[in-house]
Order: C-alpha cells, then sequence, then structure tokens
C-alpha cells in the first residue's frame, strides 16, 4: 500500500525541540516571564472566557488600537498572530517562492531555518563576529534570489544587539526588493540609548517590518499573541495569507490589558536588569564564561560538549532547567533564563561545581 508522501523539502525538517523534565523547581529553559503577567491582563482573560462561544474578532481591532495607542503608530499598519512565530511563517509564506533564499544569522533564532524549509525556500546563514550579528557579513551574503533578511535584534539564543546605526546601515546596504523583517521580541529589555526597536525604520521604509510578542516581558506565553508593524501593502499581503480567526478572544483581550499596563512592564524590566547584573557579576567572579547579555536570558560556555553536559546534570541537581543550545550547533553552551533571586542562587550554586571548566 502506498501511503501519502510529504513534500519532498520537508524530509530533512525536524521539530522545533523544547527542554522538558518533570522535577525541575525552576524552569528557566524558555525565557518565559519571570514575574508572571499582569493582574490587569489575567482580569482581561478572565472576562473574555466568558464568551468563549464565539468567534473572535478577526481584525484583532481592539488590540491594534491598543497597540497602536501605546507606540503611536497607524493600527491599520498593525497585524496580529498566534505570537510572533506564526508571524514569521506568514512572511516566508508570502514573499518566499519555492527556490528563493531567506537570510539570517549564524545563530538567528531557529524558526526562521524551520519557516524557510517548511515552505521550500533556502535558508542562508550569515556568519557572526563574537556571537552578534554582522552587518557586512550579511550583506555580503545576499544573492540574486535572496527575497528576507530576518535580523533577531536583540538576538535568541545569544542575547546580543546591533546598535541602531548598524541596523540602519544594514538596512540601505539591501536591495529595495529585499524584505528586512527586524524581530524585536526581546526589545523591552533593552536597557541602553543605542537600541533602536525597528518601529522607526518599518515606519519610514516599505521594505522593513518589525516584530513583537506579548510571550516575553509581558507573561502571556501560554496565549500565543505577537504582532507586526509596517507598510500598509506589506501588512495588506500578509491578512491575505493569515487565518481569519488567528488570534482567540482571550489572547486579544489579556494583550490589549498587558501593553496598557506600562507599570507592570516597567517593574519586569527593572527585575530583569537587577537579576541579570546580579547573577552575571557572581558568574564573572567565579571564572565562569558567559555572553553578555541584555535580555531576560544568558548564553553560560563551557571547554566542551561533555562539560556542558555535567553542568546540565549539576543544574538539575539544584532542581533547574535550563536550554542545551546542540540545535544552534553551539554545543558546548547553555542558555539559562533570568529568575526569581531564589532560582538565580541555585543556577549559580549548579554551576559553582564546573566552574573551574569554563572557558
Amino acid at each position: 500500500m502506498k501511503l501519502p508522501a510529504p513534500r519532498p523539502n520537508l524530509q530533512a525538517l525536524r521539530p522545533y525541540q523544547v527542554a522538558i523534565s518533570r522535577n525541575s523547581i525552576y524552569n528557566l529553559s524558555a525565557n518565559e516571564a519571570c514575574l508572571g503577567p499582569s493582574l490587569s491582563a489575567v482580569s482581561a482573560a478572565a472576562a473574555a472566557a466568558n464568551s468563549l462561544d464565539t468567534y473572535p474578532d478577526g481584525s484583532a481591532s481592539a488590540l491594534r488600537n491598543a497597540i497602536g495607542k501605546r507606540y503611536d503608530l497607524d493600527p491599520s499598519r498593525i497585524i496580529c498572530g498566534a505570537g510572533s512565530e506564526e508571524l514569521i511563517s506568514l512572511i516566508v509564506q508570502a514573499y518566499a517562492a519555492p527556490g528563493d533564499e531567506v537570510l539570517f544569522t549564524q545563530f538567528g533564532f531557529i524558526k526562521y531555518e524551520l519557516a524557510a524549509r517548511a515552505f521550500g525556500a533556502i535558508p542562508i546563514r550569515a556568519p557572526e563576529s563574537d556571537f552578534t550579528a554582522d552587518v557586512d557579513a550579511l550583506i555580503a551574503s545576499v544573492t540574486p534570489r535572496t527575497r528576507i533578511v530576518f535580523l533577531a535584534n536583540p538576538n535568541n539564543p545569544t542575547g546580543t544587539f546591533l546598535h541602531e546605526a548598524q541596523v540602519r546601515r544594514l538596512r540601505a546596504g539591501l536591495r529595495s526588493d529585499i524584505l528586512l523583517v527586524i524581530d524585536a521580541a526581546y526589545a523591552e529589555f533593552v536597557a541602553t540609548d543605542t537600541y533602536d526597536n525597528g518601529l522607526s525604520l518599518a515606519r519610514s521604509t516599505g521594505n522593513t517590518l518589525a516584530l513583537r510578542t506579548f510571550s516575553k516581558i509581558h507573561g502571556l506565553a501560554g496565549l500565543r499573541c505577537g504582532w507586526g508593524f509596517g507598510a500598509q501593502e506589506l501588512v495588506d499581503t500578509l491578512h491575505k495569507v493569515r487565518g481569519a480567526f488567528n488570534v482567540g478572544s482571550v489572547s486579544q483581550a489579556a494583550a490589549a490589558a498587558a501593553i496598557a499596563d506600562i507599570d507592570h512592564e516597567a517593574r519586569a524590566r527593572d527585575h530583569n536588569i537587577a537579576e541579570l547584573a546580579w547573577l552575571t557579576d557572581r558568574f564573572q567572579s567565579a571564572g565562569i564564561a558567559f555572553i553578555p547579555s541584555v535580555c531576560n536570558f544568558v548564553v553560560v560556555r563551557f571547554n566542551d560538549a561533555e562539560t556542558c553536559q555535567r553542568a546540565l546534570e549539576a543544574l538539575a541537581g539544584q532542581g533547574v532547567l535550563a536550554m542545551p543550545l546542540n540545535g544552534y550547533g553551539i554545543s558546548e553552551a547553555i542558555r539559562i533564563t533570568i529568575g526569581t533571586r531564589d532560582a538565580n542562587e541555585a543556577v549559580l550554586r549548579g554551576l559553582m561545581g564546573v566552574r573551574h571548566e569554563s572557558t
């Protein structure tokens, strides 16, 4: 009996892997919000749950208006999705035909490669410099078949970022028919004046999209909601390929409340800044090698994969679940979410035993 065969380009595609442990006290593997969602978002979600029998607003108008009000954006140029991951897939579906190239950095978010392969496009990785996107390498990697450039800024999983001037240089160095997507999922955590979240560039150019998510600082990872902003023509095109009701009513209500709760966002950012500094200062004192990060996570590095595995086991012994980076080709590194002080102390205890083997 001959069974249905999937498209050939899916044969080598592996599903996204998540860290799993039934015994962890502190799950620091997924960069989830340490302080959780705001109470106003929880209340809005509970109220929306009273209408689960009806379809959500397919245009997400209230949510788009809330986003537009917060960031002074035209709501008609905003599109919402089931997390920014769905929007990444929609972008590739809409702008990269089979055989076209989708370009991103060496250690860029793995979803870019998964989305490209899923739609028959060719993923291309440009070399990075010291675990940071390299503008010159990206521009040099462009070919006549390049259709999309994804830039995670800040980058997951490394936590590094490009300054505003560098991003603008990248846009200027790309052909006008290449879509630049600035994925700023961790933008709210960045505390430096030289960073730009991509909205200004997306506002002023017709070939740039900026993406954001409610899964990180807003603490709504369980509801899957994200948004994008760009030229009207770009957004209208994405509407053609998205599902009619792609963002649920509970997600829309919670996200609209979350983005208006500036005080909760500020508390989450302040907590992360303080705890990231606390943990990395102690890493430095203990000789534990790490990649400087502006996000709510930090990557710790070791001499080799074997030492890295021992570090994972040592963390597990303290009840900590962290994310190995084998899928990114960094088998000697672990990504650890910044948590509560108790969680961060557990991380430090776990790593102290292997600190002498760090690079």
